[in-house]
């Protein structure tokens, strides 16, 4: 709402400043409490929370996982999880429900399209590769020829490399907008991850679940100290979402970045807060964690691409 001229220009009172003072100096004594109280656990071979039962099943972790949310915030619904940090945060999700009025994402899924559809130079296209547009919610899968988990990113870089294209950026740019095209085909699915009775398939699960419990970079935190011990709260001007849904709306329009991205640049963001030094986009970590972290979201609406502040 646009201020008057003279809401503008009279200046704060004595009293509005002191308080003023006062909020911002609790604000950043409770933040700094937060985080010597996280960094200061000591790290172990054991990192798991204490919900998470040893040895688990992948149906076993979706299952106590959903069941730790629901208990942490028992007033959002279930499918509102997929919302981010939009179902956690009132004030947010009204400035949230304004800009998907008018999505930025809009003319990335018009790229996209254009993209998916424009033939290489050896006459094929993405649509021989993937057989269909409608195949977003089938990433990311273990993929028992390769050997491997691969994401839908991945996916679109491999077609490419099959038809003699070169690979495109995995954080931003062309292959985001594709990206975002095939999840807009996809929304009101559910999530459904599936980790198939293969040894294999389950280390590459338990890999990215290991890391996803694991202590980096100088700060020492894991992902699970900011969106499952603190998700709800602010650190700084950061509001924490919940783990919970956090892959459903991928890839995202985020007004920090001023454009797409895609899961993997956020991933590496999450390390440079930490202060670790990122994996690189698309590589076996980063796969690896994208399938744990999306299969205990197994249920949720999918409701990608999304915008974020």
């Amino acid at each position: 709402m646009r201020r008057s001229q003279a809401t503008r220009t009279a200046p704060p009172g004595r009293h509005w400043l002191s308080r003023h003072a006062t909020f911002i100096a609790l604000s950043a004594l409770a933040t700094a409490a937060v985080l010597l109280l996280l960094a200061a656990r000591p790290a172990g071979a054991e990192q798991y929370p204490p919900f998470m039962k040893p040895g688990a099943t992948p149906e076993q972790d979706v299952e106590v996982i959903q069941e730790y949310f629901r208990n942490k915030f028992p007033d959002v619904p279930y499918e509102d999880f997929s919302n981010g940090l939009y179902a956690l945060f009132p004030a947010a999700r009204a400035e949230w429900e304004m800009i998907e009025e008018f999505p930025p994402y809009d003319p990335y899924i018009e790229e996209g399209e254009q993209l998916f559809n424009t033939p290489f130079a050896n006459g094929r296209s993405y649509l021989d590769c993937f057989g269909a547009t409608d195949v977003a919610d089938q990433y990311p899968r273990w993929d028992a020829e390769r050997g491997e988990v691969v994401t839908l990113g991945y996916a679109i870089n491999l077609c490419r490399e099959a038809n003699g294209e070169e690979p495109l950026d995995a954080e931003k740019g062309e292959l985001v907008s594709i990206a975002a095209y095939l999840a807009y085909q996809v929304r009101g699915r559910q999530v459904n991850v599936e980790v198939p009775d293969d040894p294999a398939a389950l280390e590459a699960y338990n890999a990215g679940k290991e890391y996803y419990f694991s202590r980096r970079g100088q700060l020492n935190f894991a992902c699970y100290h900011c969106h499952f011990e603190t998700a709800g709260q602010s650190l700084r001007t950061n509001n924490l979402s919940a783990a919970l849904g956090q892959t459903t709306h991928m890839p995202k329009y985020r007004s920090k970045w001023g454009e797409m991205g895609s899961l993997h640049r956020r991933y590496r963001g999450c390390h440079n807060q930490v202060r670790a030094a990122p994996p690189a986009a698309e590589s076996e970590t980063l796969r690896n964690l994208e399938y744990f972290h999306t299969h205990f979201s197994n249920g949720l609406p999918l409701n990608g691409p999304g915008a974020r502040f």
